[in-house]
């Protein structure tokens, strides 16, 4: 059985969703995963927002303008009476939802409910229109077989052990749809996999099925080597190993969530990255295969904050480093980078929420810098300790630039700079006409 993944935009217009069938072929094995139409996320983030706030009537304007987008979406995607009713009774059942919470106490928890939204009406949707042209398909709740531990992590025993059972009970049956993105916690109250989690849900069933093949289809042909919005001439890499994959969509690559890598990985379910606008496009597979001898892409992530403690107690002392990164641990704020001397290390974060109070403690240590405004870029191929030249070949093409920090050795599989923002624009450019033109 092979999952696909279809995101907000391969399902943005009724034109769009009825087209998903020239890629979903329903003689063949597959359970379908979409994410919420395109915009659909963006709108209930907003309509939560003015409902933590109490701003009643700005919520309900809201409601009422993304109500009348879906009206107007299912006259043109089932224009048969008896199955525009069908689906105007799941519109109206949502939105009726959506207006019952206005004059209710609205927290955190109804919020995750409110985001769930948008993608049981598209999948409920689709499950019609496939209905109403005739294609047998199942729709499977994810709520039913989704769910994160205490931890926040996924649980993939408990998605194997629920979803299993009902593939089988359906087993006269080829073609399931599911939800991307939602799940329920450790507490069984309604969450969600965090914006993009819908390649992190598709991932997990793969994995926890032990699928054939797990396929993320976008609107772009596969992971590019480089950002194709900044840089022209940017092309597909047509292989990447897991490890690679996972570098690029941590440090920037937008085609896939950063963790979606890793269900695939650790249960080997090949992954492609396809493009819904032109399926006959290669793409790019990640697998367990890595090429030698290659520079393979090139990511940036903005928003990066660095900072830089520096104490001669660090000198010939054991213990220093952990005391520091339990500060960041108790404020659960990841670090991306980290590089030391004798008597100073720097590192980078990019959630910020906590970053006075961490600031405050490490002062306890020694004296705090603080840099704002600043990038990683990410160089991603072969950077074994046997690869020779690829290093210097990155950094000869931007010694024109001011760099903050390099971290190298971290991993066989990148280098990684740190760059002000305002200079990333020229190093991405830089680095893809020194390695790649």
């Amino acid at each position: 059985m092979k999952i696909l993944k279809f995101g907000g935009t391969s399902v943005g217009s009724p034109e769009r969703m009825k087209k998903l069938l020239d890629i979903v072929n329903p003689a063949e094995a597959q359970i379908v995963v979409l994410s919420a139409v395109s915009g659909t996320t963006n709108s209930l983030v907003e309509i939560s927002g003015k409902l933590l706030k109490e701003d009643k009537q700005a919520a309900l304007s809201l409601i009422s303008a993304l109500n009348k987008h879906y009206n107007e979406f299912i006259i043109e995607l089932l224009p048969e009476a008896e199955f525009f009713e069908q689906g105007q009774e799941v519109v109206d059942y949502h939105f009726g939802f959506l207006d019952s919470l206005v004059n209710d106490i609205f927290t955190p928890v109804e919020e995750k409910v409110v985001l769930a939204q948008g993608e049981l009406l598209s999948t409920t949707l689709y499950h019609i229109y496939l209905k109403s042209i005739g294609v047998p398909s199942v729709l499977l709740p994810a709520l039913d077989f989704m769910k994160t531990d205490e931890d926040n992590e996924p649980d993939v025993p408990f998605t194997t052990k629920h979803l299993m059972p009902i593939l089988e009970q359906h087993k006269d049956n080829k073609l399931f749809i599911t939800q991307g993105f939602i799940c329920r916690n450790s507490f069984g109250e309604v969450d969600n996999l965090r914006r993009g989690g819908s390649d992190y849900t598709a991932s997990l069933i793969g994995a926890a099925i032990l699928a054939e093949e797990v396929q993320i289809w976008t609107d772009i042909d596969g992971m590019h080597n480089n950002d194709p919005r900044i840089v022209k001439g940017t092309k597909p890499i047509s292989h990447l190993s897991f490890d690679e994959a996972a570098e690029l969509a941590y440090f920037g690559a937008k085609i896939l969530h950063p963790q979606s890598v890793f269900p695939a990985q650790k249960y080997k379910i090949p992954v492609r990255l396809l493009n819904t606008m032109e399926p006959s496009a290669a793409g790019t597979l990640i697998s367990s295969e890595s090429e030698k001898g290659k520079i393979k892409s090139i990511a940036a992530k903005d928003g990066i904050i660095a900072i830089k403690i520096q104490s001669s107690r660090m000198l010939l002392a054991y213990g220093f480093l952990r005391r520091v990164f339990e500060i960041f641990e108790r404020y659960k704020t990841p670090i991306d980078m980290i590089t030391t001397s004798e008597v100073a290390v720097s590192l980078t974060i990019d959630f910020t929420d906590n970053l006075d109070k961490i600031v405050e403690e490490l002062h306890a240590f020694g004296t705090v810098e603080i840099d704002k405004d600043q990038s990683i870029v990410c160089v991603v191929g072969d950077f074994s300790a046997q690869a020779h030249g690829f290093a210097s070949r990155v950094l000869d093409s931007i010694k024109h630039i001011p760099i903050r920090m390099i971290s190298y050795g971290g991993s066989n599989y990148n280098i990684s700079l740190l760059i002000n923002t305002s200079d990333k624009t020229e190093v991405l450019k830089s680095l893809h006409n020194r390695l790649f033109e």
